[in-house]
């Protein structure tokens, strides 16, 4: 009888576990979210890539920051950072339902909020985002999002 108890506990526990895993599929590429670029620097409108020594860990996620001060801002209120969609391109979760890499340099703070872009080649995802209507992008993002985001 107490074996019993003890494996429905260890049950229980298991299943806790998997509920405060990641609850959402983020862009780690490189192991870091934003390719490991600090994402409260996004905020002070530039693109600095993170450093080993300034890191942090979100929702299951690991985060860089480029110096102990964005990294203490982010500890005391990390959701206000995190990028939208995952991290992923958000002009291509808006338009074709897809989660695409980034170049983490290149961004928008629209509403407080980051959004990140794929841009090579002579694709810059931001500059259609830009061009296209925002708004009516990121209301199809957050439709598209609520179906992939998983």
């Amino acid at each position: 009888m107490e074996k019993t108890k003890k494996t429905i506990l260890a049950l229980f526990l298991a299943i806790g576990a998997l509920t405060h895993a990641q609850s959402i599929d983020y862009n780690t590429k490189k192991g870091y979210a934003a390719n490991g670029y600090d994402v409260v620097s996004y905020f002070d409108g530039k693109a600095l890539e993170g450093q080993k020594e300034f890191t942090a860990q979100y929702d299951g996620v690991n985060y860089k920051f480029s110096n102990a001060t964005n990294l203490m801002k982010f500890k005391a209120d990390p959701k206000a950072y995190l990028p939208e969609y995952g991290g992923y391109c958000a002009y291509a979760v808006a338009v074709s339902g897809k989660k695409v890499n980034v170049n983490p340099k290149t961004f928008e703070i629209r509403d407080g909020k980051l959004y990140l872009f794929y841009n090579s080649g002579n694709t810059n995802t931001l500059d259609l985002w830009l061009k296209e209507s925002p708004d009516d992008l990121q209301a199809k993002a957050d439709v598209n999002w609520e179906k992939i985001k998983n």
